[in-house]
């Protein structure tokens, strides 16, 4: 199957439609994961939250559906389908669902 799971292969598909939102939850479907990068899709219900810092990995999120809410160093950034933001590594950031939210996530490790 090689390094992508979770997902068919092949075969036009969209990314929304590969994670369910669940009540009062954030939902996360991995689809790639090694040592140098991840892929993820994530379906975050209204008032889902996500907060951390990332010490050394810089993260890409795009907007899949819905209104998202992307923290970074105390700046707020309102996300809407299709809209993208990059969190660079070493500065705090969260993620909230305005509404619901889906967005896929990719993930750079720096080795």
């Amino acid at each position: 199957m090689g390094i992508m799971k979770n997902i068919a292969q092949s075969e036009v598909l969209k990314l929304k439609d590969q994670v369910a939102y669940q009540e009062g939850q954030v939902v996360s479907k991995t689809l790639a994961q090694n040592v140098c990068m991840s892929i993820t899709l994530f379906a975050f219900d209204k008032d889902g939250r996500s907060a951390h810092t990332s010490l050394t990995e810089m993260h890409f999120v795009t907007c899949l559906d819905g209104v998202g809410e992307v923290t970074i160093d105390g700046v707020k950034y309102e996300l809407h389908e299709g809209e993208s933001i990059v969190m660079p590594a070493k500065h705090p950031h969260a993620v909230y669902g305005k509404e619901q939210f889906k967005m896929l996530l990719v993930v750079v490790f720096q080795l």
